[in-house]
């Protein structure tokens, strides 16, 4: 009796472990997101976007499909944020200054704190928001942000060597940067990255007032022929990555995990890859014919700082206080962490030596 019990048993534990199997072997649904870039696809930081994505594909083991957009082909540049607002994007990258006044708690970032790089600005940007998490961002997911260096400006035929020669030169500029300009002399226009080169070659505007990485991320070295140095009033340019709210929280918690982790770890190399740029563009500007670097002397660069940012600064204060934002503890905690990270910073060496190892080989065919 025994013996039969047993192989009854035997028999339905058989015919079980199929079904078993296959409720195992059930594969997880695919999740596909899309993500928008106003980078290029062989500018670095377009790669490492790519790279991030292709990264969460293969810790989700590919429950995580990411449909990369670069060069702004699913949305303009001004027009990434508010697609990720609407769902035209679950992703998006591009620059807070594209949207003055919508991110008034932020706008402090970009005002020149003596950024010495951009590996600082990009490690300041980020603490700055974990540190006070402005409401402004309140309509996505924040992933992360990445800043560039200190901007200088750029010349086509002009050379600028002192604050008046800045006088009745258009110069293309965004957020901050216009106000720095307008304040030195020069007439601001408001134009992206992508335009600028078309501008400057064609004469619209006289130069460009931005980091030195787009001589060669953007191959404005092919138009341009004087760079100014003038890197106590140079901004730095915030830019965000953020996800579609309602698509973040509806993805599972351990995707949400591996998300976060990955976006952390990228904060590093974008900030390397800011300070590759600024190194490698002039070396590259300076092969062109009849190029020259400007550097302002220390006098000349006072008066820039005495005329455009000490006066730009405290207007920032007085007007985002009366907005009820605590402007004065944005300014104080700023400079506090520019200190902190300027004495940890990779050289310059170091992040072009990072960049040609890890991502050069991964730029695609032109």
């Amino acid at each position: 009796m025994k013996n039969k019990v047993l192989m009854v048993s035997l028999a339905l534990i058989l015919v079980a472990l199929p079904l078993f199997g296959a409720c195992k072997a059930a594969p997880a649904e695919t999740i596909e997101l899309s993500y928008s870039n106003f980078f290029p696809p062989t500018h670095f930081h377009s790669i490492l976007a790519e790279e991030w994505a292709k990264e969460i594909e293969a810790r989700t083991n590919g429950q995580v499909k990411i449909i990369y957009y670069p060069a702004g082909s699913l949305t303009p540049a001004p027009k990434v944020y508010d697609g990720v607002v609407e769902g035209i994007s679950d992703i998006g990258m591009s620059v807070l200054a594209y949207s003055m006044g919508r991110f008034p708690a932020s706008e402090l970032v970009d005002l020149p704190h003596a950024y010495p790089n951009g590996w600082v600005a990009t490690k300041v940007a980020n603490d700055f928001y974990t540190e006070f998490e402005p409401a402004e961002f309140d309509d996505t997911h924040v992933l992360y942000f990445h800043a560039h260096g200190p901007g200088v400006v750029f010349t086509t035929e002009k050379p600028v060597r002192k604050m008046e020669d800045l006088k009745g030169l258009v110069i293309r500029s965004t957020g901050v940067g216009a106000k720095i300009m307008e304040a030195l002399g020069a007439e601001g226009y408001g134009a992206s990255q992508g335009e600028a080169y078309e501008l400057m070659s064609k004469g619209t505007i006289d130069g460009s007032f931005t980091p030195r990485e787009v001589l060669k991320g953007w191959n404005q070295a092919e138009v341009v022929k004087y760079v100014t140095g003038c890197y106590d009033v140079g901004n730095t340019a915030n830019m965000f990555v953020v996800m579609n709210k309602d698509k973040w929280d509806s993805l599972p918690g351990n995707i949400q995990k591996i998300i976060t982790e990955v976006s952390q770890e990228w904060i590093e190399k974008h900030g390397m890859v800011w300070d590759y740029y600024d190194k490698v563009a002039i070396d590259y500007f300076l092969t062109f014919d009849g190029t020259e670097v400007i550097e302002l002397s220390p006098a000349e660069m006072a008066r820039w700082v005495e005329t455009a940012v000490e006066p730009l600064i405290a207007e920032y204060i007085a007007g985002k206080t009366d907005l009820g934002l605590p402007a004065a503890d944005y300014q104080e905690y700023l400079l506090e962490r520019v200190a902190h990270w300027s004495d940890q910073a990779p050289t310059a060496e170091e992040s072009v030596a990072w960049v040609e190892t890890e991502l050069e080989p991964l730029v695609p065919a032109q």
